[in-house]
């Protein structure tokens, strides 16, 4: 038998020490919060833009939201009270997270493509294809179908033993 000790906690090593680097991060995860938040905003409030395609785009702006909301809180904690340890579930509840969000983002954008290729090619049976039902059920099959793949992907991540707990990012990622 070998001495094997478990991990506790990770260290996020990623983060800048520089005050005005970690300022400027922020400023740049504010300003995608907003932005993202704008456009939600829009798109709720404007009848006109209730189209399939503006349909998709909230959704994306979501899941933008959703992946910023992930990674910004702790990292903006750690910034706050000067501190880098996150603990072993909240980083594998980041892990999880993160890439949930991130697949489901490519998915949607694939069923982005498709929609504007239904536009394009098939013009007169867009309509038909693309009414209201049929978006809201390819947007919730493009969300929930990540579920599993993100379980199984972080599930393996974390069966491995680690060798160190540092991370060389500010969130918790892969490598």
């Amino acid at each position: 038998m070998f001495n094997q000790s478990t991990v506790a906690e990770f260290l996020l090593m990623g983060f800048s020490d520089t005050r005005e680097l970690q300022i400027f991060h922020f400023m740049l995860f504010l300003t995608a919060m907003v932005g993202n938040f704008l456009i939600i905003v829009v798109i709720a409030a404007s009848n006109h833009l209730h189209t399939p395609m503006y349909f998709f785009l909230l959704n994306l702006s979501i899941l933008d939201l959703s992946t910023i909301f992930v990674t910004l809180p702790k990292s903006m904690a750690n910034f706050l009270w000067n501190t880098t340890s996150i603990s072993y579930s909240g980083c594998v509840a980041q892990v999880f997270f993160f890439h949930v969000f991130g697949a489901a983002e490519l998915a949607l954008l694939t069923v982005m493509a498709y929609d504007h290729y239904i536009a394009i090619c098939r013009p007169l049976y867009y309509n038909i294809i693309t009414k209201g039902s049929t978006c809201s059920l390819v947007a919730a099959s493009a969300w929930l179908s990540c579920v599993p793949y993100s379980a199984l992907h972080t599930g393996n991540i974390f069966s491995l033993t680690c060798k160190s707990n540092i991370i060389e990012q500010f969130f918790c990622e892969v490598p």
